[in-house]
């Protein structure tokens, strides 16, 4: 049981660690620059995480993930899968493979079952199905907080791409635990956050 929750726990700080990382890079942008996914970064709040490759987050469908209709854009459910999907690669990366915000999305296919009403707190349960070493599928859904009411579904295929060498300069202690797990050596120039 102990290995559980120790799997457990270095899992949620995968995660954690590229939610951080965003932050620490998004604070280095111009005052004028939000990126298009700053808002979602902003409000997934994560719940749980396994070393299988699963990660679950709850937000608030505020007004700005709205449409006329007073319910969550079309639009905005890609955002927000593209982040939560591509979260539950994290605790699956390795050096070269999957690291910080896991490659680029080659498809991301939604089926939209029911409209979120703004307002609404959501759960978006997110699993890597499979995943190589330069393709990834993951799964989706975005659900009821009580997982009674399913509002979406998603299949997310991504490529690996390597990490910008501007963002391994935005250092974590989560990157001392990996690369001291993967045998990995800091390259001269890159220093702590």
């Amino acid at each position: 049981m102990a290995s559980l929750d120790k799997g457990k726990a270095k899992a949620m700080r995968a995660v954690q660690a590229m939610f951080d990382r965003y932050h620490l890079l998004s604070a280095q942008r111009p005052p004028h620059h939000k990126d298009f996914d700053h808002q979602v970064m902003a409000n997934l709040k994560l719940i749980d995480v396994t070393p299988e490759g699963t990660a679950t987050f709850e937000m608030v469908m505020s007004e700005g993930y709205s449409n006329l209709n007073e319910v969550m854009h079309g639009g905005a459910a890609a955002l927000i899968f593209d982040m939560a999907t591509t979260s539950a690669l994290c605790p699956l990366a390795r050096p070269g493979y999957w690291e910080f915000m896991g490659g680029v999305t080659r498809t991301l296919n939604i089926s939209y079952i029911k409209p979120v009403p703004i307002g609404t707190t959501v759960r978006i349960v997110s699993k890597a199905v499979a995943v190589g070493k330069q393709m990834a599928m993951i799964r989706g859904k975005m659900v009821s907080v009580d997982g009674k009411t399913t509002y979406c579904t998603v299949e997310h295929h991504k490529v690996n791409t390597p990490v910008r060498s501007e963002h391994r300069k935005a250092r974590l202690p989560w990157d001392d635990e990996f690369e001291k797990e993967h045998g990995v050596k800091r390259e001269r120039g890159e220093s702590k956050l």
